[in-house]
């Protein structure tokens, strides 16, 4: 055999291996519990603030008698 064709079955047996392992994750690799990418201190902040303005919004609107 020559150089290439020993490195090019030597390719194709590792593909081969790693077809057979494909959709085979271990199961504590997979991420498990409630991981929210923002803490709920910061959502419920966040969500202050949304209705918040906007409550002081419909109230500076209903003062100034709904003019602008």
């Amino acid at each position: 055999m020559t150089t290439s064709r020993r490195l090019a079955d030597r390719k194709v047996e590792k593909f081969e291996k790693n077809i057979t392992k494909r959709g085979a994750v271990a199961e504590t690799s997979t991420k498990k519990g409630n991981n929210y990418p923002v803490g709920p201190v910061l959502l419920g902040f966040f969500v202050f603030v949304v209705i918040g303005s906007s409550l002081f919004q419909i109230i500076r609107t209903a003062t100034s008698g709904g003019m602008a």
